[in-house]
């Protein structure tokens, strides 16, 4: 089966990744332009997909960062994963890069599930069922938030609580440097 590094730039990973990006001055492995679809790949041959500060630089329009999830979705294997790390939205280093147009969260990924979906219909909630428009289905099993210093630092060594640093994520900028987040590819 295959791995994609999907979005590449300079940070290749090893020999069993087959590294992608759209220009070629990044010299990888496959030239393609992730918002070109279809994927050259067939259909569930792809075991693990990596986007490694990558994802915020695609699908500026909704309707293109959809079609990026169904051809992910169409192109992974059940039971594949995705690891998806990017900077938070409410950090400097999103803010400051016009290159940056999607804001990638737990939140939104959320919405290319189809038991989340299920649920929030049965409770009458306003989300959009994305997992059903999309015909897609992923999970998210993980999510980690990479603190910036000096909150880093000081949950480290227990100057503040988790609960203090949860609390500032909600009302402060530049506290959470990146989310990384694991999706598990559901198929019938």
């Amino acid at each position: 089966m295959l791995k994609l590094n999907l979005g590449c730039g300079l940070n290749r990973l090893g020999p069993e990744y087959v590294n992608v990006d759209k220009v070629a001055a990044a010299s990888p492995d496959v030239c393609h332009d992730l918002e070109v679809f279809p994927w050259p790949w067939a259909t569930g041959e792809v075991t693990e997909a990596v986007f490694n500060h990558s994802l915020e630089h695609m699908g500026g329009h909704p309707a293109v960062f959809v079609q990026i999830m169904q051809e992910l979705y169409r192109v992974c294997a059940d039971g594949a994963t995705v690891t998806i790390t990017v900077p938070h939205p409410r950090h400097d280093h999103f803010l400051g890069d016009p290159t940056h147009v999607r804001v990638v969260t737990p939140e939104v990924l959320s919405l290319f599930s189809q038991a989340n979906c299920r649920r929030w219909a049965e409770e009458g909630a306003a989300n959009s069922p994305l997992a059903f428009y999309a015909n897609v289905d992923f999970e998210l099993v993980h999510r980690r938030y990479g603190l910036d210093q000096p909150f880093s630092g000081q949950l480290e060594r227990g100057e503040v609580t988790a609960e203090q640093v949860d609390e500032a994520i909600l009302y402060r900028n530049n506290i959470v440097r990146e989310i990384r987040m694991t999706l598990k590819v559901i198929k019938p």
